[in-house]
């Protein structure tokens, strides 16, 4: 099994930045393709982007292209996602996942989540 376990979530103002955090456990990380996903309160669960096994291609939701850039170092079984200009419609659990498939990845493995807040 993977175990992955989230972090650097927190509530930050309207035109900051955070990065989360993803550490992976249990199995080789580069084993898997890396997707990030987010929920709000009252919506569906939705794929944020998505990095390949070795970090050659990244794909990203629309609405966040351009502000969010996924990342990881398999050497570290690390993932990271770099938000910029985030916006209160960000606001949200962020959730790391691993997986198999592109752009969307099947997912394998989910973490137990990280809440981000903006506020204006």
């Amino acid at each position: 099994q993977v175990q992955l376990v989230e972090s650097g979530g927190g509530e930050v103002q309207a035109g900051d930045s955070l990065r989360l955090s993803c550490a992976a456990s249990g199995r080789t990380f580069s084993s898997y393709a890396m997707a990030w996903f987010r929920q709000a309160p009252g919506k569906e669960r939705e794929f944020v982007g998505a990095i390949t096994r070795y970090g050659s291609n990244t794909y990203y939701r629309d609405s966040v292209l351009g502000r969010f850039t996924i990342t990881r170092d398999n050497a570290k079984n690390t993932a990271y996602l770099q938000m910029n200009s985030l916006k209160p419609e960000d606001t949200a659990v962020y959730y790391c996942t691993v997986g198999s498939g592109w752009p969307r990845i099947e997912v394998a493995y989910w973490g137990q989540g990280t809440q981000v807040t903006v506020s204006s």
